[in-house]
């Protein structure tokens, strides 16, 4: 379980997280939502111990990460596996080698065990034919896909995924949508999701978290956005082009 209270988060005097609490259930897919500068990516900088709150704090598995020793932080990270907004892969790398590279960094996996695992990692994305590509090889869609390998390859138990299908077509969105909720099931992980996409929230959230204006808006599961009457998450759901209730 992951508790965040009362972070605030001001950057050169400008407050961008205003007094943020949530709490992340273990085993559930929460969305965090918001329109570009509400302070999402923040709040997800300050889950994984990127970022160190003004005030407040974030308790991973009961610990405090806020107060430990960088050996300690770099420990608990290690349960957490980002997909970050561009897919974030080593140019210079085949896709074997960026899905191995936590695997040979943090752990003293033999190279057959580090085979094993990337080959696995990469059938679960679909993807087990494409090992000996480059990054500039792929399409946009099978590179995200090639960085959510690398990103579940240490057995996580958090999965965090900023802005997963930002940039990507629909059909590729579906994609990337159906692996997120097909890898929540396979490895039984608790997965954040940070977007502004209302159709990807629909299709893998059991809860939503809308962040405003460095506020937390508003929490509450699907159906119960459905049925939501709050003015400002109702206005930001309709310029997604989608209607609650429907």
């Amino acid at each position: 379980m992951i508790s965040v209270t009362n972070i605030c988060k001001s950057f050169h005097g400008k407050e961008v997280l205003k007094g943020v609490s949530l709490d992340i259930l273990e085993g559930e897919t929460l969305a965090i939502i918001g329109r570009s500068g509400s302070g999402k990516s923040v709040l997800m900088k300050h889950i994984i111990g990127l970022l160190q709150p003004d005030s407040g704090t974030v308790t991973v598995d009961g610990i405090n990460i806020n107060n430990v020793s960088y050996a300690e932080l770099r420990s608990i990270r290690q349960h957490f596996g980002v997909l970050f907004q561009g897919g974030a892969l080593f140019d210079s790398m085949n896709a074997f080698d960026n899905v191995a590279f936590p695997l040979r960094t943090f752990t003293s996996m033999s190279e057959k065990e580090v085979s094993n695992v990337v080959k696995n990692c990469l059938d679960m994305v679909e993807l087990p034919d494409v090992g000996k590509k480059l990054p500039s090889e792929l399409s946009g869609g099978m590179q995200k896909r090639v960085a959510l390998a690398r990103a579940v390859a240490l057995r996580p138990r958090y999965v965090l995924y900023d802005e997963p299908t930002s940039g990507l077509d629909p059909e590729t969105s579906n994609t990337i949508d159906e692996l997120i909720q097909s890898l929540a099931d396979q490895l039984n992980v608790t997965s954040i999701v940070i977007t502004h996409d209302m159709h990807s929230v629909l299709n893998v959230a059991d809860k939503a978290a809308f962040v405003h204006e460095g506020r937390m808006q508003w929490t509450g599961t699907i159906p119960e956005l459905h049925a939501s009457e709050d003015r400002i998450l109702k206005r930001f759901v309709k310029a997604n082009e989608y209607l609650i209730g429907v």
